[in-house]
């Protein structure tokens, strides 16, 4: 199974959609978890899930087609479970050929670690982690965490080594 994920950054690359479409199809990927992403990425996958647009809760800022998370995959959807925030993180579980799959598909830290929301944000999408790692069904958290890898304004050491022992915590 190949399970992939990118954030096409609201496609700042319009001219480039063409190449993103091509890339996208490149991977093969049975699952593809995309952030910062927009409905004019239309991938050939019989199963798509989508947070709700972005013009629900800032019509001016974003277009009318971006939303935050889509999750592409060759496997049909069991259920959808309920996260923290309809518009920040998405999850489905999928019934594949090794079984069901819960597949978390967030940004964690949409507005980096020094806006207010961000340590709000962070504990309310640990806390949506822990709750489906209980459920005994496999889980994959991907996408954008942008409060992980490295330091500066969208990173930081805390939100990284929280993020590691919550991993490490609940065998994810």
């Amino acid at each position: 199974m190949r399970i992939a994920t990118w954030n096409i950054e609201r496609l700042k690359h319009k001219k480039s959609l063409e190449q993103i479409l091509f890339a996208c199809e490149q991977t093969q990927a049975d699952i593809l978890v995309l952030t910062e992403t927009d409905h004019r990425v239309r991938l050939d996958y019989p199963y798509s899930f989508h947070t709700p647009p972005l013009t629900d809760i800032q019509p001016v800022f974003y277009n009318l087609t971006e939303n935050r998370v889509s999750i592409y995959t060759n496997y049909p959807c069991i259920r959808q479970h309920k996260t923290c925030d309809e518009y920040t993180a998405l999850c489905v579980e999928l019934e594949t050929p090794k079984g069901r799959l819960l597949v978390y598909g967030t940004i964690i830290g949409i507005y980096g670690n020094r806006h207010p929301s961000f340590q709000q944000s962070l504990v309310q999408q640990l806390d949506d982690i822990k709750r489906l790692s209980n459920s005994g069904i496999p889980l994959c958290v991907c996408g954008d965490f942008n409060c992980s890898f490295s330091d500066g304004y969208y990173f930081t050491k805390q939100g990284r080594e929280t993020l590691l022992r919550t991993f490490s915590d609940y065998d994810i």
